[in-house]
């Protein structure tokens, strides 16, 4: 089984406006020295005259300070957000280039959340935690170097008391990160949750299981705040810790310099006894050596959350079953269900803007399929079939039996594991699984409709010339006389505003806009319709295959019997009755 893995790009710390951010923590150390040198100046008699000079550099070292900060901070959210960006490109690149067909795919509410909500939380990781840990680092050795020199007691008690704060923070923060990863795995999984039935709201309603539905949804709903207070005490905690033994530290450090300065402590200094500057200095220092680690651990929850947003991108971007060709770029034309996952990856189907020269529509030869779900049994294996060019063959069998899963196969949606699907005599592999799918034309049994005019639901961006094309392959379909399906008329998600059977006729004209296919892969055209409307998407479906390959996975007898052979999966053998 071939598998997507889609790294992720690593944040590179842009090192000139990290390196501006730690030397504008390290400018209070001249400003307390100037304030200490002031307050001495003035106690000896000097008056306020003292201030004037230590006042001025202070003031302009803090407008120097706080500028290098901001424009640090500027340069560091740019940075944050280009790389945000690049890892949301990654984690959509992965998903489009994983099979709509894989059972292991996010769901689209998950999805959803992880990158558009949880996502943000990569931020304020990459903007605050990211220099308050440089800080954290640098400025706490600064100032002990210039307390030590005064001071080598004032010193040891800073040292002592600075380790036990990361040390209590990060068995706090192990905590704080399951956490977070725990808070939002429920989040997505309740924003899933909430799409899903929202989608299937009107069924909720006829089944009378709208009540049932708000009582899980607010069960949910309570798990979900119990897994944020759970956050939120395991945040309060670690500020707590921090403040607790910063605290202590302070605390032991003006004792000290109060008793010395008073007379009765006369150890401690390299000289006899501190003088009130060095003490002022001391003092004004002491705080702000544990600032930096108080930054460290109100952005220690951003940590967290951080790296929970990042293991949500990195589990978008890993594993899963890809699709044939998907690094290559996608081109198949897609009518719904399963295909139109495929357009998201590649709308422009062909590159070319001119019509494809004549050609005989191909043979489909599938040779020793084998091809199993992962754990399950084999749903094909060393199956063997031909199509003949021209030729429209049904695909019948049970439920389950593997005919929507052969025409991924077909198409590249899903990667074979063993044998080998030719289209034109050429191998359908990831070399050549774009340039084939220029010629493939996929009709889904569940065709999406877009938030969008009824002829760009046709196109679906795809290089055509909008009017004339458009308008042709709405009458081909049947959808010519329809209001709803004037080219320009809005349509709603999801179909709001066609109905059912109008909604298959739409995939008819998604394939029909595109001369180029001449191979079909129909997945279910008549299911859930009336006898009536059956037959007008038979017919349409009938005269756009005129002269192409068609293969269609239907249970529709009535559909089949209009083929020319049908093919029962069931019992995996090739009938050379003709049924036409």
């Amino acid at each position: 089984m071939s598998s997507a893995s889609v790294s992720l790009p690593v944040f590179a710390v842009p090192r000139l406006p990290a390196l501006v951010q730690g030397a504008a923590a390290l400018v209070w150390l001249p400003q307390a020295a100037l304030l200490a040198w002031a307050v001495q100046g003035m106690v000896e008699g000097a008056g306020w005259r003292a201030a004037l000079l230590p006042a001025a550099a202070v003031l302009a070292l803090g407008v120097l300070r706080a500028l290098a900060e901001a424009w640090g901070a500027r340069a560091m959210y740019a940075a944050a957000r280009s790389h945000l960006s690049a890892l949301r490109a990654h984690a959509v690149a992965a998903l489009a280039h994983r099979s709509p067909l894989d059972r292991d795919r996010a769901r689209s509410g998950q999805a959803a959340s992880v990158l558009a909500e949880q996502a943000e939380a990569v931020v304020p990781y990459l903007v605050r935690f990211q220099p308050a840990r440089w800080k954290s680092v640098l400025a706490p050795l600064a100032i002990v170097a210039a307390i030590a020199p005064l001071s080598w007691i004032a010193a040891l008690v800073l040292l002592v008391a600075a380790p036990l704060i990361p040390v209590f923070m990060a068995l706090v923060g192990m905590g704080a990160q399951a956490a977070s990863r725990a808070h939002m795995v429920e989040l997505g999984g309740m924003n899933a949750f909430l799409l899903d039935r929202l989608r299937g709201l009107a069924t909720l309603r006829a089944l009378g299981a709208v009540d049932a539905t708000a009582t899980r949804l607010g069960d949910t709903a309570q798990s979900l705040r119990r897994r944020t207070m759970a956050v939120l005490r395991i945040a309060f905690l670690s500020s707590a810790v921090l403040e607790l033994f910063s605290a202590l530290g302070v605390a032991m450090v003006a004792v000290y310099i109060g008793f010395s300065l008073l007379g009765t402590l006369d150890f401690g200094a390299w000289d006899t006894r501190l003088t009130l500057a060095q003490g002022l200095f001391i003092l004004l220092l002491a705080p702000a050596f544990f600032e930096p680690l108080r930054e460290l651990a109100a952005v220690w929850h951003d940590k967290a959350a951080g790296e929970a947003g990042l293991a949500g991108l990195r589990d978008l971007a890993a594993g899963g079953v890809m699709l044939v060709g998907a690094g290559d770029g996608l081109g198949l034309s897609a009518g719904g269900g399963a295909g139109t996952a495929v357009v998201g990856a590649g709308v422009a189907v062909a590159e070319a803007t001119e019509a494809a020269p004549s050609r005989m529509p191909p043979v489909v030869d599938v040779r020793n399929l084998h091809f199993a779900h992962a754990g399950e049994q084999p749903l094909f294996d060393d199956f063997s079939f031909t199509v003949r060019p021209g030729e429209h063959v049904a695909l019948l069998g049970a439920s389950g039996v593997g005919k929507t899963t052969l025409l991924a196969l077909m198409a590249g949606l899903l990667p074979a594991q063993a044998g080998e699907i030719r289209v034109g005599g050429t191998i359908l592999d990831h070399a050549s699984a774009p340039t084939l799918r220029r010629r493939m034309a996929w009709m889904g049994q569940r065709p999406h409709v877009f938030t969008a005019p009824v002829a760009d639901n046709i196109t679906l961006g795809r290089p055509v010339e909008a009017g004339q094309a458009v308008t042709g392959a709405l009458h081909l379909a049947g959808l010519g006389a329809v209001a709803q399906a004037r080219p320009e008329v809005m349509l709603g998600d999801g179909g709001h505003g066609l109905s059912g059977g109008e909604a298959v006729r739409l995939a008819l004209a998604r394939v029909a806009v595109w001369p180029h296919a001449d191979l079909l892969l129909v997945d279910e055209p008549t299911a859930h319709l009336d006898s009536e409307t059956a037959t007008r998407v038979t017919d349409a479906l009938l005269a756009l295959a005129r002269g192409k390959t068609m293969l269609v996975a239907t249970h529709d007898p009535v559909l089949a019997a209009r083929l020319h052979r049908a093919i029962d999966l069931s019992v995996r053998i090739t009938p050379q009755r003709s049924i036409a």
